[in-house]
């Protein structure tokens, strides 16, 4: 590369590319030299992507406590899914023994505590 970026033009797609790779090249060994590490970050940024879709949806949530609203179900289907338990099938038991629930057991019912 190194011999190559000599002989294109700088501005050129391969000249910028070339640039681009031997600027990062430190980095990019650092994938050879270290097998625990990905290529990509595609696991990371698809599992946030609900979260930034969300950060944009709380704009027209109707209101600072509705947007909070929205964050808090987020943040529970987010812990259900870390624990690996099925969101739709907690939720549906956290409705259904919600009304006789005492308020001082309220705790009780995050996800992987409700039994």
């Amino acid at each position: 590369m190194d011999e190559k970026i000599m002989e294109v033009k700088p501005k050129s797609a391969i000249g910028l590319a070339l640039a681009y790779t031997l600027k990062l090249w430190p980095r990019l060994i650092r994938y050879v030299e270290d097998g625990h590490l990905k290529i990509d970050n595609n696991l990371i940024e698809n599992s946030i992507r609900p979260i930034a879709l969300g950060r944009k949806n709380y704009l027209f949530a109707g209101s600072h406590e509705s947007a909070g609203q929205i964050a808090t179900i987020y943040s529970l289907v987010g812990t259900c899914k870390i624990r690996g338990i099925e969101p739709e099938g907690w939720l549906k038991k956290v409705l259904t023994v919600i009304p006789d629930w005492p308020a001082n057991q309220v705790h009780k019912l995050i996800p992987g505590e409700l039994q």
